[in-house]
């Protein structure tokens, strides 16, 4: 496994792996966006020898103008992967509860610092136990890492408004949002309803399915649907950057690594009133 650069990892495969002489490092990146915290999770079980790292407050910096979920405090980033054991090129696979939204972010973010040889479990949490494999409620405690952050390795749409609105003008911007919400007609977490104007509206359940994600040339034509052409600029936001991670992994799986990820969302979008918010089915400006 030394060296890849694959998104994901099947059960089989992380199962090897694990065996070999210098396994993979494991994150468990367990969460829910209302609670409860994953670490209960992952104190009642996880895969043997995994860490848990927590989204909200090692993977994310304080919830505020910039979003729910905005980019770490790089020092404060690097302290923690290095407490989790995670070293200088070496493998690391992160996994969550089986949905691949926690997980799709931590691998984001591990790019995001320039760590390449990251991937996602695929199916998570749940596949490795349908597989029957071993578990493990020990905490272990791993000797430290040496990886050294630095921020910039993958495209990210800052936190203005400029940004954002280029993004859908000169490309597309997608909004990966279930479609009551992209159209304004509820929002049950942001104080404002509706979407970035322009945005093209791609709701995540139709490029995956339950953490799992079809073959590559699906998405191609899922994401050609939505706009997304060969040398078609891509973005991508949802509500604070967590689901919106997952589909800038999903056009990394059909061949498009410089999507970028709206980070801020439009958690961050809404926390300045006088940027322009679009309603209705049709995208605009």
């Amino acid at each position: 496994m030394s060296g890849t650069q694959e998104p994901l990892i099947e059960v089989e495969q992380l199962a090897a792996a694990l065996a070999e002489p210098d396994p993979p490092t494991l994150l468990d990146v367990r969460w829910r966006l209302t609670g409860p915290p994953g670490r209960e999770d992952y104190a009642a079980g996880h895969l043997p020898g995994a860490v848990f790292v927590d989204l909200d407050t090692a993977l994310c910096g304080p919830p505020g103008a910039a979003g729910r979920h905005p980019l770490p405090d790089p020092a404060a980033l690097q302290a923690v992967l290095r407490a989790a054991g995670v070293r200088a090129g070496h493998p690391v696979v992160v996994y969550d509860g089986g949905d691949g939204m926690a997980a799709a972010r931590a691998w984001w973010t591990l790019r995001w610092v320039g760590h390449r040889p990251v991937r996602l479990l695929h199916g998570g949490w749940p596949a490795w136990l349908a597989a029957g494999l071993p578990t493990s409620t020990e905490v272990p405690a791993p000797s430290p890492g040496d990886v050294t952050v630095r921020p910039g390795a993958l495209p990210v749409l800052d936190t203005g408004a400029a940004a954002a609105l280029a993004a859908a003008d000169e490309g597309v911007l997608l909004d990966v949002r279930a479609a009551p919400r992209y159209r304004g007609e509820t929002e049950p977490i942001d104080p404002v309803a509706g979407h970035v104007p322009g945005a093209v509206n791609l709701p995540a359940p139709e490029y995956v399915t339950e953490g799992r994600f079809p073959a590559a040339e699906a998405l191609r034509e899922r994401f050609a649907a939505a706009g997304v052409t060969e040398g078609t600029p891509v973005g991508a936001y949802c509500g604070s950057g967590v689901t919106a991670a997952q589909a800038v992994l999903a056009l990394h799986l059909a061949g498009r690594p410089d999507a970028a990820l709206y980070v801020g969302s439009w958690s961050n979008w809404v926390a300045d009133p006088d940027r322009p918010v679009a309603t209705g089915e049709v995208p605009r400006r």
